[in-house]
């Protein structure tokens, strides 16, 4: 957009330049000619008033300054057979000399036009021969030679003036073009903050009228989305708060069933529905995060989490080494990483995590790898498990525990940051989960 902006207002302002540039000089060509028609129609009145005043001996040697002021000037016996139409030269000469002067145009492709020096026939315009008549009755024919051409030749600074000039109009249209654009990149880079953010600060509220408008809607409607997410998490976490009680009482009223088989069968339908209602909060939490950003050793958060699922037995390991701190919310993060793995190992036997780092458009990313053994995911379900509560038919299914939080938790955690998981099916067999992460350096 800012290129369009760029180019249009280049395009604009030099078509409007050239544009002005040539009905000026239009107007200075049709003054230069007016000015230079006037001038030759004085230089012929001199000429013919000088010839009139001048004995008839002394003309003949007179006439030899005729053609330096472009004018030419022989006897003529003039006869009605020879008079043309009276031109617009003829006629203003006609009536600067008055009546008393006889002036008549004479056919075109006259003898005294086709005798005129090989330059002026080539370079300039078409000649013009008139017959006046003296006031003893001598008839003159005038020869007027057409002026030069009135393009001057361009000076040699003209094409520097030029570009200086280009440059000055792409200078100011660029800085327009930043000014235009500057607002609406601040608006998009803020709705991608709101998205990894949603505690973000306010725009700051000033700017033109449009831009104020704009940054006061933008503002609203950050401040509703976090009055509605916290709304919800209140709720949930009241709802959480208030369940927990009594799921506890009926455990405890469980524990007294004498039946030993149909008590583990329903402490385990409460097990289910406590973890149910635990993931659910951690879901409302995973969307409305207040943890604050720090820096972050991504690689001593991921030895620390796979160190602990190794020490509750689980099979996990961890290889590769970024050396990179970055800015991240580390519980949150911790929370993400710990879901993943879990996953994998529940589902895949065991769980080897990798660290590697890629650059795409310009930005470093983070690729955080974990593999399994397991069966992998149909292809068409590969989106679907993103969702909340949405289980695979196969073994990731209700009976092996698991709730359809997990990697909906993980994703919106991994969008707070500015990131995403995605998921591979491995040819050899397994899933492969993929966290990918900006690699923002630590303030």
């Amino acid at each position: 957009m800012s290129s369009r902006i760029f180019g249009i207002l280049l395009l604009g302002v030099v078509s409007s330049t050239v544009l002005t540039w040539w009905l000026a000089f239009g107007e200075r060509q049709k003054t230069i000619e007016q000015f230079r028609d006037s001038r030759a129609v004085e230089r012929a009145e001199q000429l013919v008033l000088a010839m009139d005043a001048l004995p008839e001996a002394s003309r003949e040697a007179f006439l030899t300054t005729a053609p330096r002021l472009g004018l030419r000037v022989t006897n003529l016996p003039i006869t009605s057979s020879t008079e043309a139409p009276r031109s617009a030269y003829a006629a203003a000469l006609s009536e600067r000399l008055g009546k008393t002067f006889r002036v008549l145009s004479l056919p075109p492709n006259s003898e005294g036009c086709t005798n005129l020096p090989a330059e002026a026939r080539t370079t300039r315009g078409p000649c013009e021969e008139l017959g006046i008549t003296l006031h003893d009755g001598t008839a003159l024919r005038l020869t007027v030679l057409p002026p030069r051409g009135p393009l001057p030749p361009l000076r040699p600074d003209f094409v520097l003036y030029l570009l200086l000039f280009l440059l000055s109009i792409a200078v100011l249209a660029y800085l327009v073009s930043r000014m235009t654009i500057r607002p609406l990149k601040q608006l998009a880079q803020a709705a991608t903050d709101l998205g990894n953010d949603i505690n973000r600060p306010a725009l700051p509220e000033d700017g033109t009228t449009e831009i104020l408008q704009a940054t006061r809607a933008f503002n609203s409607m950050q401040s509703r989305i976090r009055q509605h997410i916290q709304q919800r998490t209140h709720m949930l976490a009241a709802i959480t708060h208030d369940l927990q009680t009594p799921l506890t009482r009926l455990r405890l009223r469980l524990e007294k069933v004498g039946d030993t088989e149909l008590r583990d069968k329903l402490i385990g339908d409460l097990s289910a529905m406590q973890t149910m209602v635990k993931e659910g909060l951690d879901l409302a939490r995973s969307m409305d995060s207040n943890e604050a950003l720090r820096p972050m050793d991504l690689d001593s958060l991921l030895d620390s989490v796979c160190s602990d699922a190794a020490d509750a037995g689980q099979d996990v390991s961890f290889f590769g080494k970024s050396g990179i701190t970055v800015m991240a919310r580390p519980q949150a993060l911790r929370r993400c990483l710990t879901n993943l793995i879990d996953n994998a190992v529940k589902y895949g036997q065991f769980a080897k995590v990798s660290l590697e780092t890629s650059n795409e458009a310009g930005k470093k990313l983070m690729h955080v790898l974990i593999r399994d053994g397991g069966n992998g995911i149909p292809e068409d379900q590969l989106e679907k498990v993103f969702e909340p509560f949405y289980r695979t038919e196969t073994s990731r299914s209700r009976d092996t525990g698991g709730t359809g939080l997990g990697l909906t938790i993980a994703q919106n955690i991994a969008q707070q940051h500015g990131g995403s998981v995605q998921l591979k099916n491995l040819r050899e067999g397994g899933l492969e989960v993929q966290l990918i992460l900006p690699a923002k350096p630590a303030l």
